[in-house]
């Protein structure tokens, strides 16, 4: 993924008002992102523990999205696998993730749900760059590119979603 800017985050997001966008807290220290290694840029909201964001590029521009996590640890999996990157987590590790809907179809309510990691490192894990504090990840065939495409299929279904 190419480095983004905060205004590129900013301006990036389908399922929010330019409001919203303008008062989203983005990540700090953008320039020491590790860009190379990352399918999508993903963060959640220190000061409010119920909110993520992720940023990708798709259909050459770019495609935020703003995520809900259960206010309750009734979202929260003993031990999950995330649904981008199949990476098996213990603990509180995976979340269900909410997104509303672009467009009319968020402004009525509808929204979109999805297992991820927690801490939206999927790029990492799948590379090898972020390991977990106990467990693993599973042995693969696959290679590491092939997982990777599976990850960003995987998103790609995901954002879809959010527009149908």
């Amino acid at each position: 993924m190419r480095s983004l800017t905060e205004r590129d985050i900013r301006d990036s997001f389908v399922n929010c008002s330019r409001g919203e966008a303008g008062r989203l807290a983005t990540p700090r220290r953008l320039d020491e992102l590790p860009w190379d290694d990352l399918d999508f840029l993903g963060w959640r909201d220190p000061g409010a523990p119920d909110r993520g964001y992720l940023v990708t590029e798709r259909e050459g521009g770019l495609a935020g999205v703003c995520l809900r996590l259960p206010s309750s640890r009734r979202g929260l999996l003993h031990r999950s696998m995330c649904s981008l990157c199949l990476t098996t987590h213990p603990g509180s590790g995976v979340s269900l993730m909410t997104a509303r809907k672009a467009g009319a179809a968020g402004r009525q309510g509808n929204s979109v749900g999805v297992y991820i990691c927690a801490d939206l490192a999927c790029s990492l894990y799948v590379r090898g760059k972020k390991s977990l504090e106990s467990g693993s990840r599973f042995e693969e065939t696959l290679t590491t590119e092939q997982q990777i495409a599976r990850t960003v299929g995987n998103l790609s279904a995901f954002l879809a979603k959010l527009h149908g």
